[in-house]
């Protein structure tokens, strides 16, 4: 096996009672996975302290993720996650063993782990905040 070849990556996904938390906002708790080509090498539960987005996405950034997977997040924490260099894959939901396989696999993209309502939005799209400009007038 050539090392130098292999590919190393760490995600973190917000943690709710195994499922993928529905708001990263509030949640308190991240699993970190390493994976090496794919296969989970090493697994491991963190507590997030910080309530603020950029010392929440400090958090995030200092577990060595290169990618956060969580359902709901907002703007200022999506903003504090990217200036961390920290990729968001949001409005994610499902259980956390299945979303890991689904990742590893390219198969995050199946409309199962996509939040209700968000059709595939979590694959590096914001809702657009419209408030109404694009409707047709009349």
């Amino acid at each position: 096996m050539d090392v130098a070849n292999l590919l190393i990556m760490v995600i973190a996904i917000a943690d709710w009672h195994g499922n993928v938390s529905p708001v990263f906002d509030v949640s308190d708790r991240l699993c970190v996975v390493e994976m090496i080509d794919g296969a989970e090498l090493r697994r491991e539960a963190r507590s997030l302290r910080y309530r603020d987005p950029f010392g929440r996405a400090g958090e995030v950034a200092g577990t060595g993720a290169e990618v956060l997977i969580c359902g709901a997040v907002s703007h200022v924490f999506e903003t504090a996650l990217i200036n961390a260099r920290v990729q968001v894959l949001a409005f994610i939901c499902g259980n956390i063993d299945s979303v890991i396989d689904a990742f590893a696999e390219g198969r995050l993209s199946d409309s199962r782990f996509f939040m209700p309502g968000c059709f595939g939005k979590g694959q590096g799209y914001r809702f657009q905040h419209r408030r109404g400009r694009d409707r047709k007038r009349r």
